[in-house]
């Protein structure tokens, strides 16, 4: 908690310094915009448990009081051990917005990938956040079905995302590295990843499948291409630009990219 409150203490000093003060008259403002979102970082601060969110967003208020929304990324398990009614306490307290690593909703892949929940959890654990009224987004990975399977695994997917109402969907592409324990499972024989036209053919299927209203947003770097929309609206222009890449991109060029990026 010292440590929370110091970074609150440095932003609410950088706010208040005579850089940010001259910045702030460049843009012709009279004094800076206020600070409306506070986003936690780390791998899913959501599985703290319920008194020690409600402990963080109380500092947030202390040093920052014009916050009213603090995100953070998730897991489909952390609201598990949350009651209803710690939901609710935590979406009065401003959590909202969140961000969750669904991956996928092809229960063999998520078996396979150990992920600790099934398709109908994601069903299950969203539909209580939408009943607290905190609204969240996706995280899609891209040929976690592996190879032949992307394409049965992006119509699950729509099917479980099709249930729900997340303002995001966001896929990333799955990028190997050898120090990983699922590279050892390729050498092993036990899994074959997607080529890289497959990984986007595995896409088009994904848009071509979801009929709710959400973002599209491809923006990571683990996508050689980025791609963003608002569906069903600009659906057509996505599939479109999908079909250019998979018909004029070489899976050289694509897999040049995958094999040289360094970090995510």
């Amino acid at each position: 908690m010292k440590d929370i409150e110091n970074d609150l203490l440095e932003v609410q000093t950088l706010r208040t310094n005579p850089y940010s003060k001259m910045l702030t008259r460049l843009q012709g403002k009279d004094t800076p915009e206020p600070i409306r979102r506070v986003f936690l970082t780390g791998a899913n601060p959501f599985i703290l448990k319920t008194e020690k969110l409600l402990e963080i967003s109380a500092l947030i208020k202390k040093y920052l009081p014009s916050v009213n929304s603090i995100g953070c990324f998730a897991r489909i398990t952390d609201s598990v051990n949350k009651t209803d009614d710690d939901l609710i306490l935590l979406r009065n307290a401003g959590y909202n917005g969140l961000t969750i690593g669904v991956e996928t909703g092809d229960d063999n892949a998520l078996a396979f990938m150990r992920k600790g929940y099934t398709s109908q959890d994601i069903l299950t654990q969203c539909k209580r956040l939408e009943q607290a009224g905190i609204e969240y987004g996706f995280f899609y990975l891209t040929s976690i079905s592996g190879k032949g399977k992307g394409e049965v695994g992006a119509k699950a997917s729509a099917d479980v995302f099709n249930q729900l109402h997340p303002f995001l969907i966001g896929p990333n592409m799955l990028t190997i590295y050898p120090e990983s324990e699922l590279y050892q499972e390729i050498q092993n024989g036990n899994w074959e990843e997607e080529g890289e036209i497959e990984k986007y053919r595995e896409l088009r299927v994904l848009v071509e499948n979801l009929n709710i209203s959400t973002y599209f947003a491809a923006m990571g770097s683990s996508n050689a291409f980025q791609l963003r929309g608002r569906l069903p609206e600009d659906k057509n222009q996505l599939l479109n630009t999908l079909d250019r890449i998979i018909s004029e991109v070489s899976e050289e060029d694509l897999r040049h990219y995958r094999k040289n990026l360094r970090h995510l």
